[in-house]
């Protein structure tokens, strides 16, 4: 697991080639192992491939062209549109999208009381535990992955296209990888660590 760890990369270009059933269900059993906060388990996985994920793309790329106008979720964050919409390029040509959706989370949109907040912030981080144990699963099995964040983009529109309750997280980006990057520079771990004794 160790070297999973350190020799898993996030990966942008994918190769044609189909992943086996049994190995996506093996790279979700992985997830499902993850932590969870109380036991709660919040996750679903919304596994997206063929023509649906045709349709699933025309849905993203629909919400971008949104967000570019006067009605967006994120106006802050126009800068970053060029990256949402090359992210939509990567999910094209990965097989295997996996959406993630917190199944006891409210819509972003909701006011939260203090409570509600530290019970989201809690189903996240399973989530996002849940998340790794998938990438993990995937590079000890050759199979390459990136971790898509920009769904927020288009957040209404996948929403509504994958009509499932919950709080939309994330999605994954699964496929054989036609690249093999270099390691990103990390920060150093004495800039990073504070030790108390």
């Amino acid at each position: 697991m160790i070297s999973a760890i350190y020799d898993r990369r996030s990966i942008r270009k994918f190769k044609n080639t189909p992943i086996s059933q049994s190995d996506i269900t093996d790279i979700i059993q992985s997830g499902i192992k993850a932590p969870s906060s109380k036991n709660r388990q919040p996750w679903k996985y919304i596994v997206i491939q063929g023509s649906a994920k045709e349709e699933m793309i025309r849905v993203f790329r629909r919400g971008i062209e949104r967000e570019e106008k006067d009605s967006a979720l994120l106006p802050q964050s126009k800068q970053h549109i060029a990256g949402a919409k090359y992210t939509v390029d990567i999910m094209e040509e990965a097989p295997t999208i996996i959406f993630v959706v917190n199944t006891l989370g409210k819509s972003i949109l909701s006011e939260l009381t203090p409570e509600e907040r530290v019970y989201e912030i809690c189903n996240i981080q399973s989530i996002s535990a849940s998340i790794q144990n998938m990438l993990l699963a995937a590079a000890d099995k050759g199979i390459g992955s990136l971790w898509i964040c920009d769904i927020y983009f288009a957040y209404s529109e996948l929403c509504e296209w994958l009509g499932s309750e919950g709080q939309l997280i994330a999605a994954v980006a699964f496929g054989y990888p036609n690249e093999f990057p270099q390691e990103r520079p990390r920060r150093k771990i004495d800039d990073i660590v504070e030790w108390r004794n």
